[in-house]
């Protein structure tokens, strides 16, 4: 009696004006061949990701579409984002 496990991409999409990369993992859980379990999992990446951390495949992709003009346009954005106000400390 055998149990396998298969992690594989499944799927990796971009959208939006930024070119956020959604990526679908799905992993396989076999007995002796015959699948058993399946699970389907999503993570999605912003242009500010380093891409060396990346899978070849979603790397390829985030280098394909994140030009320079979109990560200073998202960086742009994420600065253009008022920081949270601190409450005060009572005295």
């Amino acid at each position: 009696m055998a149990i396998t496990k298969d992690t594989s991409i499944s799927s990796i999409e971009v959208a939006g004006e930024f070119k956020i990369i959604s990526v679908r993992i799905t992993t396989i859980i076999k007995e002796d061949d015959v699948e058993i379990s399946r699970t389907n999992t999503r993570t999605t990446y912003t242009p500010d990701t380093d891409t060396s951390t990346l899978e070849a495949e979603v790397a390829a992709v985030a280098s394909a579409s994140w030009t320079d003009d979109i990560k200073n346009s998202f960086q742009e954005y994420l600065n253009s984002i008022p920081a949270p106000e601190q409450p005060a400390i009572p005295e």
